[in-house]
């Protein structure tokens, strides 16, 4: 994909304007390449917080001043340099935080209400706590039921960080016990756009045992349109030992992402 193009589209991404075809090979391309999935983590960051900061209007003499600033660094660039700054994605970015940086005067990112911080730190504290619940019942060894439990409180969770993902990724894959395993693939599909994710679950097809998990995975991932296993499926549907039931699945998920 060439890079400008991603770029844009990787913003267009976060922000969820998308089509349908754009998001998913956007997608794939997080999913094969670790240098853009690190961009896409960057970008994230970067604009949900300026997503949860109030609404700025910048003075004029502040806006001067950033253009002054911005004439300044592209005169001073490379050309190769001038050419990556101001790819519309990067200058979304760095003119939103040079202008928070300079215009120090109109205050920090997250707003200035005390009653917004105070209301943003007890979300903060309750996701902590339900993240905190969730980790000690998933990790009790002696009750499937209770590990169960653990993976339907991240249900609750509205957006799952890398230990939550981590986790569930290890039930599903480790749990000595099949309805554990199913649990954390359900709890895991309704992160699916993640591409941590998407990266785990294409990940899991290739080691997963438990039959019972494996039909799931096939047709969770087919449901995902996710063509980045069809040679997974095929070598499914080669294995001798593959069980008949699994191989049936593999080889329907081949028609439909052929």
């Amino acid at each position: 994909m060439d890079n400008e193009k991603f770029e844009t589209q990787l913003i267009d991404y976060i922000d969820g304007k998308l089509t349908e075809a754009d998001r998913l090979q956007v997608e794939q391309e997080l999913v094969r390449n670790d240098k853009a999935f690190k961009l896409y983590e960057q970008l994230k960051e970067v604009i949900h917080a300026m997503d949860r900061a109030e609404r700025l209007e910048p003075s004029i003499q502040l806006k001067e001043q950033f253009d002054k600033m911005l004439a300044t660094e592209v005169a001073a660039s490379k050309p190769a340099t001038r050419h990556i700054f101001l790819q519309p994605a990067f200058y979304r970015v760095a003119a939103a935080v040079a202008l928070l940086i300079v215009g120090g005067g109109i205050g920090f990112w997250i707003s200035k209400e005390h009653g917004q911080r105070q209301q943003l730190a007890e979300i903060e504290k309750e996701l902590a706590d339900t993240k905190v619940m969730m980790m000690a019942l998933i990790e009790n060894q002696q009750s499937a039921s209770q590990r169960i439990q653990g993976v339907n409180v991240a249900l609750t969770i509205e957006n799952a960080d890398d230990d939550v993902v981590k986790a569930l990724v290890s039930r599903m894959n480790e749990d000595p016990n099949t309805n554990v395993r199913l649990a954390a693939l359900d709890a895991l599909s309704k992160f699916h756009n993640e591409p941590l994710v998407r990266k785990s679950l294409i990940a899991s097809l290739t080691t997963q045992k438990d039959p019972v998990v494996q039909i799931a995975l096939i047709q969770l991932m087919v449901k995902m349109k996710e063509k980045g296993i069809v040679e997974d499926l095929r070598r499914i549907v080669a294995d001798e030992e593959t069980m008949k039931a699994v191989k049936d699945e593999a080889y329907s998920g081949l028609m439909e992402l052929s």
